[in-house]
């Protein structure tokens, strides 16, 4: 019999094989793509729920205590602060009559500067200046006046808030409350002295209404609520990073000296827009056509929030998605 010779595959069938192979593979990067794609763009949807989340639970603490003191005295609010309207001052932090405030892309906000530098409020956006009792606070056993002092039921462990020489604190009884700055501190003893501190008191007498030439005394009743001021002015803000953030500038005790201070907490969101309900009325509205912000009862914040992944959306552009959440005023609803 006759050999045959040797045969392998023809360059035809070598090319069939490669192309196919080809086709195999593309169908399987582009699974691997479409997949790692869809990872990328469910991380960043989390990511921005996430923040979402974080950024109205944290302003709606703020909002519900929106002129809380702690007692139902009905907006009777005593302020001796130096830097408060009665004494002359125009500390936005000190104006307990602006406890809720609310201000207009357009509008200039007192707490914040407006520009393009790190943690200047970004231009165009609303913003919201809210003050309160902090919550955690302590109780008073024996307010002795004329010396200036509230002596505490709770001392040591027992004491629940870290209060500083500085501090500003809201006292209250069941007649009215008032804003005061903490002078001194001995033990469970606070002085309230007007001579010291920064800004310190126009006087000792925190009887309502404040008058700065008293030299009345007013004694708190027994059991009395004494806690730490919370001043804070939600605002989108340009971070570090050259993108935007959700800022709040709080009061810190710096030194003993109360101290605006502006604190970046939510990265990625890009724009902030807020509406205000009054009582009696039907619907919400902006802030510029607020007419008495002592009647808002509720506050709607609607925020839009960019991943920080800028390839995650559609176009391999950065996701986007807004959120509203609607918090109502604690101590303004019946």
């Amino acid at each position: 019999m006759k050999r045959r010779p040797l045969a392998g595959f023809t360059l035809i069938e070598l090319m069939v094989a490669m192309v196919l192979g080809l086709v195999v593979i593309a169908g399987v990067t582009s699974v691997f793509l479409a997949n790692q794609q869809a990872h990328r763009t469910n991380q960043a949807l989390g990511d921005v729920q996430d923040n979402t989340r974080i950024a109205f639970e944290m302003m709606a603490r703020d909002i519900r205590d929106a002129g809380l003191t702690g007692c139902s005295n009905d907006g009777r609010v005593a302020n001796v602060l130096n830097n408060g309207p009665v004494a002359g001052g125009s500390a936005w932090w000190a104006d307990w009559n602006h406890a809720l405030v609310g201000y207009g892309g357009s509008q200039t906000d007192p707490a914040v500067t407006t520009g393009t530098a790190a943690g200047n409020r970004v231009g165009g956006t609303d913003s919201l200046q809210l003050l309160g009792g902090d919550g955690l606070g302590a109780s008073m056993q024996v307010n002795a006046e004329p010396a200036a002092t509230f002596t505490l039921n709770e001392t040591g462990s027992n004491l629940k808030v870290d209060l500083k020489v500085g501090d500003v604190m809201v006292v209250c009884d069941p007649d009215h409350a008032a804003l005061v700055q903490l002078t001194s501190l001995s033990g469970g003893t606070l002085g309230h002295a007007g001579a010291t501190g920064s800004p310190g008191n126009c006087t000792t007498d925190l009887n309502y209404p404040t008058v700065c030439s008293s030299t009345a005394s007013y004694v708190f009743a027994t059991n009395a609520q004494i806690t730490r001021l919370r001043a804070a002015d939600w605002y989108v803000g340009n971070n570090p990073d050259g993108g935007r953030s959700l800022y709040r500038s709080s009061l810190v005790n710096n030194a003993g000296i109360p101290t605006p201070t502006s604190e970046e907490l939510v990265s990625g969101v890009t724009n902030m827009s807020i509406t205000y309900h009054q009582a009696g009325s039907t619907g919400f509205v902006a802030a510029s056509s607020v007419g008495n912000w002592t009647q808002v009862d509720a506050v709607q914040v609607r925020l839009w929030l960019e991943s920080a992944d800028q390839h995650a959306g559609t176009d391999a552009k950065p996701l986007q998605r807004d959120f509203t959440a609607t918090t109502t005023v604690r101590n303004r609803v019946n």
